[in-house]
């Protein structure tokens, strides 16, 4: 069983992935590939002077292997509580089991809503529907959290990039019982 699953590996499911694996967290990642950070190009993200979307995800996933997170293809259809986990189902009918789980499933919230997670209306342009969170980015559903576009954040990759690693620092202090803070220094 993975304490965290991470369902959608753009910016902000692969910066999830990557703070809960850096944090010795058991770590699931599913890509489905169909997120719209892949027909982006961007100059606007800090710190790369210019990237193509498919190497911007590809780099994430990178990141969050890198650090333990374990990464599968697949589209999830079907995530149900199952005692004091999740299960969740992947279209080839595979099945992963989790204590938490961070929906960062972009524009998507069919999977959240047929989990009976509550939704809202969207504020930003095309966005109609989004998961209601509060500000640490939990659910209605204790357990389901959401970051990125899918919780109603702006759909730019850098922002939800943010909003993924500030879920997983809430999904790990909740885990530890105490605050986690993650700052590398530099190696003299």
């Amino acid at each position: 069983m993975y304490e965290i699953a991470v369902i959608g590996a753009g910016p902000a499911g692969a910066s999830a992935a990557l703070f809960t694996a850096k944090a010795g967290k058991k770590t699931l990642l599913i890509d489905n590939d169909k997120g719209m950070t892949r027909r982006g190009w961007y100059e606007n993200y800090y710190g790369i002077p210019e990237i193509g979307g498919p190497e911007l995800v590809e780099t994430g996933h990178k990141q969050a292997v890198k650090f333990g997170a374990e990464l599968v293809s697949g589209q999830a259809v079907d995530l149900i509580r199952t005692g004091d986990a999740f299960t969740i189902t992947l279209e080839s009918g595979e099945t992963y089991e989790a204590k938490h789980v961070i929906l960062a499933t972009g524009v998507a919230t069919d999977l959240a809503a047929k989990a009976g997670v509550a939704t809202e209306d969207g504020t930003e342009p095309r966005i109609k529907t989004v998961v209601a969170v509060d500000r640490t980015g939990r659910t209605n559903i204790e357990g389901i959290w959401a970051a990125g576009t899918v919780a109603g954040v702006s759909v730019h990759a850098v922002i939800t990039a943010g909003d993924g690693a500030k879920v997983a620092i809430n999904v790990i202090s909740e885990l530890n019982g105490t605050r986690y803070v993650d700052h590398d220094v530099l190696k003299a």
